[in-house]
Protein backbone atom coordinates (compact mmCIF):
# COMPACT_ATOMS: atom_id res chain seq x y z
CA UNK A 1 0.00 0.00 0.00
CA UNK A 2 1.45 3.33 -1.07
CA UNK A 3 1.14 6.14 1.42
CA UNK A 4 -0.05 9.47 0.09
CA UNK A 5 1.90 12.70 0.49
CA UNK A 6 2.27 14.65 3.68
CA UNK A 7 -0.75 16.82 4.49
CA UNK A 8 0.29 20.18 5.92
CA UNK A 9 -2.02 21.76 8.48
CA UNK A 10 -1.84 24.53 11.05
CA UNK A 11 -3.85 25.36 14.13
CA UNK A 12 -3.94 27.38 17.31
CA UNK A 13 -3.91 26.66 20.99
CA UNK A 14 -5.97 29.63 22.12
CA UNK A 15 -5.93 31.04 25.63
CA UNK A 16 -7.92 33.65 27.51
CA UNK A 17 -7.77 34.91 31.07
CA UNK A 18 -10.72 34.03 33.31
CA UNK A 19 -10.08 35.92 36.51
CA UNK A 20 -6.60 34.87 37.59
CA UNK A 21 -6.77 31.56 35.67
CA UNK A 22 -5.86 30.68 32.13
CA UNK A 23 -8.51 28.89 30.03
CA UNK A 24 -7.82 27.01 26.78
CA UNK A 25 -10.12 26.59 23.77
CA UNK A 26 -11.20 23.16 22.53
CA UNK A 27 -13.61 22.46 19.66
CA UNK A 28 -15.64 19.34 18.88
CA UNK A 29 -13.83 17.20 16.28
CA UNK A 30 -15.53 16.96 12.89
CA UNK A 31 -14.02 13.51 12.23
CA UNK A 32 -14.95 12.09 15.68
CA UNK A 33 -17.69 14.16 17.38
CA UNK A 34 -17.13 12.35 20.69
CA UNK A 35 -13.84 14.19 21.26
CA UNK A 36 -12.59 17.76 21.59
CA UNK A 37 -9.44 19.02 19.86
CA UNK A 38 -7.57 22.26 19.11
CA UNK A 39 -8.84 24.13 16.03
CA UNK A 40 -6.72 23.26 12.98
CA UNK A 41 -7.00 22.68 9.26
CA UNK A 42 -5.36 22.46 5.85
CA UNK A 43 -2.98 25.19 4.75
CA UNK A 44 -4.51 26.64 1.58
CA UNK A 45 -2.39 27.49 -1.47
CA UNK A 46 -0.68 30.85 -0.99
CA UNK A 47 -1.43 30.86 2.75
CA UNK A 48 1.16 30.77 5.54
CA UNK A 49 0.87 28.43 8.52
CA UNK A 50 0.25 31.51 10.69
CA UNK A 51 -2.63 32.68 8.47
CA UNK A 52 -4.14 29.19 8.51
CA UNK A 53 -4.00 29.02 12.32
CA UNK A 54 -5.88 32.33 12.63
CA UNK A 55 -8.43 31.42 9.91
CA UNK A 56 -9.16 27.94 11.27
CA UNK A 57 -9.60 29.25 14.82
CA UNK A 58 -12.18 31.72 13.50
CA UNK A 59 -13.97 29.21 11.24
CA UNK A 60 -14.14 26.38 13.76
CA UNK A 61 -14.66 28.37 16.97
CA UNK A 62 -15.55 31.99 16.19
CA UNK A 63 -12.50 33.08 18.16
CA UNK A 64 -10.15 35.87 17.08
CA UNK A 65 -6.92 36.90 18.72
CA UNK A 66 -3.30 37.84 18.62
CA UNK A 67 -1.07 35.11 17.23
CA UNK A 68 1.95 34.26 19.33
CA UNK A 69 4.88 31.90 18.96
CA UNK A 70 5.06 28.54 17.25
CA UNK A 71 4.44 25.65 19.68
CA UNK A 72 7.55 23.51 19.15
CA UNK A 73 7.85 21.08 16.28
CA UNK A 74 4.84 20.07 14.16
CA UNK A 75 2.63 17.32 15.56
CA UNK A 76 2.76 14.41 13.10
CA UNK A 77 0.43 11.42 12.81
CA UNK A 78 -1.19 9.08 10.31
CA UNK A 79 -4.82 9.67 9.44
CA UNK A 80 -6.13 6.98 7.15
CA UNK A 81 -3.51 6.72 4.41
CA UNK A 82 -2.30 10.30 4.80
CA UNK A 83 0.61 11.49 6.91
CA UNK A 84 -0.49 14.70 8.63
CA UNK A 85 1.86 17.40 9.95
CA UNK A 86 0.24 20.13 12.08
CA UNK A 87 2.09 23.27 13.20
CA UNK A 88 0.40 24.84 16.22
CA UNK A 89 0.73 28.43 17.42
CA UNK A 90 -0.22 30.12 20.67
CA UNK A 91 -3.15 32.52 20.22
CA UNK A 92 -4.26 35.04 22.84
CA UNK A 93 -8.01 35.37 22.34
CA UNK A 94 -9.42 38.88 21.93
CA UNK A 95 -12.88 38.04 20.53
CA UNK A 96 -15.34 35.19 20.94
CA UNK A 97 -18.42 34.78 18.72
CA UNK A 98 -20.50 31.70 17.89
CA UNK A 99 -18.65 29.28 15.59
CA UNK A 100 -19.37 30.02 11.90
CA UNK A 101 -19.31 26.23 11.35
CA UNK A 102 -21.73 25.67 14.24
CA UNK A 103 -19.19 23.62 16.19
CA UNK A 104 -19.42 23.13 19.94
CA UNK A 105 -16.54 24.69 21.84
CA UNK A 106 -15.30 24.67 25.39
CA UNK A 107 -13.14 27.09 27.35
CA UNK A 108 -11.54 24.94 30.04
CA UNK A 109 -9.05 25.50 32.84
CA UNK A 110 -5.72 23.88 31.89
CA UNK A 111 -6.13 20.89 34.25
CA UNK A 112 -9.60 20.09 32.87
CA UNK A 113 -8.38 20.48 29.29
CA UNK A 114 -5.56 18.01 30.01
CA UNK A 115 -8.20 15.52 31.23
CA UNK A 116 -10.50 16.20 28.24
CA UNK A 117 -7.87 15.79 25.50
CA UNK A 118 -7.81 12.15 24.34
CA UNK A 119 -4.33 12.04 22.78
CA UNK A 120 -1.13 12.27 24.81
CA UNK A 121 0.48 14.16 21.90
CA UNK A 122 -2.20 16.88 22.29
CA UNK A 123 -1.64 17.04 26.05
CA UNK A 124 2.10 17.51 25.36
CA UNK A 125 1.36 20.36 22.92
CA UNK A 126 -0.89 21.99 25.53
CA UNK A 127 1.88 21.80 28.16
CA UNK A 128 4.33 23.38 25.68
CA UNK A 129 1.81 26.11 24.79
CA UNK A 130 1.07 26.91 28.45
CA UNK A 131 4.79 27.42 29.12
CA UNK A 132 5.03 29.76 26.09
CA UNK A 133 1.87 31.67 27.05
CA UNK A 134 3.04 32.16 30.64
CA UNK A 135 6.45 33.36 29.42
CA UNK A 136 4.88 35.87 27.00
CA UNK A 137 2.35 37.18 29.56
CA UNK A 138 5.20 37.83 32.02
CA UNK A 139 6.83 40.08 29.39
CA UNK A 140 3.73 42.13 28.67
Amino acid sequence: MRRSARVLQAGAIAFRKEGDRLAVLLVRSKKDPTIFVFPKGHIDDGETAEETAVRETWEEAGVTGKLGPRVGEPLEFESGRAFVSVQYFVLSATGDEPSPEGRDKLWLPIDEALETLVYESSREKLREAVALERKSSLRS
